[in-house]
């Protein structure tokens, strides 16, 4: 087991699991600029967030306790989906988020405008999304909560991956405005916003760092 997991490792590289780790710390601090803005998260994120208000658990708890549960049914059913980017994404990126929130809230406490929600709104957007690109060309692991719409459209193939990601993406918005979480313009920026602006990044960014082998649409 020990050679299998190192050959993995090596036929990885270190430049991509490198880039996979920066871009988890980079979507760490861009869901921080995004919780900092009060207009909403991405759904999952402020799923998350609503039910550590609810039950007064720690947020990064909650969301590990979530990914573990997902992480289950992409054991059982998605296993091809799996690699140390999962494990990355699935443990450290809320306990990143939360650390840089909290660094970075007493220097900026609440924005005071509209204005400046809307700034730290698309500041966090842009960087998030620098993240995800970084996390996904990389190609090392799919995070549990991305890999449930990949495992049910595998399933169910006559239902597009868009409507499996949609219907996912509404689920997790339901559950945080029923928990008394925050539904406003950043949820409807997230979920229209990342895909372009992820892609945008794959092209001019991410593949200049993964030496042109990342997994760029």
């Amino acid at each position: 087991m020990p050679d299998k997991i190192r050959d993995y490792f090596r036929n990885i590289g270190v430049r991509r699991f490198t880039v996979m780790v920066c871009g988890v710390a980079v979507t760490g601090l861009g869901i921080a600029f995004l919780r900092l803005a009060l207009l909403g998260n991405d759904p999952f994120s402020g799923m998350n967030l609503a039910l550590a208000g609810l039950t007064g658990i720690y947020y990064p708890v909650v969301q590990l306790t979530v990914n573990i549960i997902l992480f289950i049914i992409q054991i059982l059913f998605g296993r091809k989906y799996l690699g140390p980017g999962t494990f990355v994404n699935a443990v450290c990126l809320a306990y990143i988020s939360d650390f840089f929130y909290r660094l970075i809230y007493p220097l900026t406490g609440d924005p005071g405008t509209f204005i400046l929600k809307l700034l730290s709104l698309l500041l966090g957007l842009l960087i998030t999304a620098l993240g995800l690109s970084m996390y996904q060309c990389s190609n090392t692991g799919v995070a549990p909560y991305d890999a449930l719409s990949l495992i049910l459209y595998d399933r169910f193939k006559k239902i597009p991956y868009f409507a499996w990601r949609v219907s996912n993406d509404g689920t997790c918005a339901l559950i945080c405005f029923l928990s008394g979480g925050i539904i406003g313009l950043g949820t409807l920026v997230t979920a229209f916003g990342l895909g372009p602006c992820i892609q945008f990044f794959d092209k001019t960014i991410t593949v200049k760092m993964l030496g042109g082998r990342g997994d760029v649409k």
